[in-house]
């Protein structure tokens, strides 16, 4: 299979506005659409597709790499049009290629329609602020938002560390400098060490994964930078507690502390399929961090920050869940959609249930058959 034939694919990706291309062996070449994989209408791949597939974009460091590891990751540019992140890996025996497009065009706060109050925290000139949700929920998209409107209004040093670089930052009133971590630096841990020597005003740390990493962000935020940070987590509590507990015990109380003073913010997001229109919304979960939540945190009570988001409402703050519903309730996404991806199915089934709608799962929708509620 020629070169020719990526860029054939390549611009179906960027024409159809599609997430991912997904190609391996035994099945034609896939897009991933509004959240739905579909087929391309060409032949499908063999080995010899996939080897010569891999051949024509992957550079050679990474080449080695699938060699010796089975498995290798890249960012790279198609033309103009768009820019991917790749995923080459080995899968019995045969190579495998996922590539997620990367948008070019920085959205806006209001189209991607992240918080208002999100405007206030990034121009603070220190703290942590955190947004997680599960992988393809969003998160890059939403911190290169941020990025960009702190780039825009405010004179600062903006540093980043990536895994890959995703979004381009371009120099504004600020300055970005943007290191790929495996290419511009071993490790992030590494990369946030000499950044405290690169006079920064903000950071982004593409991921909090290890206690070396966390441990230094918390530092970097408690010496006056802005620092943003990503986990994998779902829900603002449940984000506070995956932090603590990556410490040794004897350290806990101590990094408890820290946090109720360096935290900002926890943004927590997921990314749902719309039913009113074509495309995907996001679901937020806004926690701001007031004095009576440092104390929650300090004293190992997170468990009780939900019913404060609930009442925190004046600070733009929301649960995950209120905010699926609303979405849910002016028909934006199905009921399935948000059955899936809330944190607390039973009390939104039975919601659904009293509003008299269904699920569309009959296992779900059983309590109805039989007149219960």
């Amino acid at each position: 299979m020629s070169t020719m034939q990526i860029d054939r694919l390549l611009d179906t990706v960027v024409k159809t506005g599609a997430s991912d291309l997904h190609l391996t062996v035994g099945r034609p070449p896939t897009i991933r659409l509004h959240g739905g994989l579909r087929n391309l209408q060409t032949k499908v791949l063999d080995s010899d597709d996939m080897v010569g597939l891999m051949k024509s974009i992957t550079p050679e460091r990474n080449q080695q790499e699938l060699q010796e590891e089975g498995g290798t990751d890249f960012g790279f540019a198609y033309g103009d049009a768009a820019r991917f992140r790749v995923s080459v890996f080995r899968q019995r025996g045969d190579i495998a290629i996922v590539l997620r497009q990367i948008p070019n065009r920085l959205l806006t706060f209001d189209e991607i329609g992240l918080p208002d109050m999100c405007k206030d925290l990034i121009r603070r000139p220190r703290g942590l602020f955190l947004v997680t949700g599960p992988t393809g929920s969003g998160k890059t998209t939403s911190l290169a938002t941020m990025i960009d409107y702190v780039n825009m209004y405010l004179d600062r040093h903006i540093v980043t560390m990536e895994d890959p670089i995703e979004y381009y930052h371009y120099h504004k009133k600020s300055i970005v400098n943007q290191r790929e971590v495996g290419n511009d630096v071993p490790s992030f841990a590494e990369a946030l060490r000499r950044a405290l020597r690169q006079d920064p005003d903000v950071i982004l740390v593409g991921e909090m994964r290890d206690l070396e990493t966390i441990e230094a962000a918390v530092r970097a935020a408690e010496t006056g930078h802005l620092v943003f940070g990503t986990l994998h987590t779902t829900g603002a509590a449940k984000t506070i507690d995956r932090l603590v507990d990556a410490f040794p015990v004897n350290q806990q109380n101590q990094i408890r502390v820290q946090l109720s003073t360096a935290l900002i913010s926890i943004l927590s997001q997921v990314l749902l399929t719309r039913i009113d229109t074509k495309g995907m919304v996001a679901g937020y979960e806004f926690l701001v961090i007031t004095p009576a939540i440092a104390n929650l945190i300090r004293d190992n009570k997170s468990f009780r920050i939900d019913s404060m988001i609930q009442t925190g409402k004046r600070y733009g703050m929301q649960l995950l869940d209120d905010h699926l519903w609303s979405l849910y309730s002016r028909g934006m996404i199905a009921a399935e959609e948000m059955i899936d991806k809330c944190k607390n199915q039973a009390d939104l089934t039975t919601k659904i249930h009293a509003a008299g709608g269904t699920i569309g799962r009959p296992e779900l929708d059983l309590v109805d058959e039989h007149g219960d509620e």
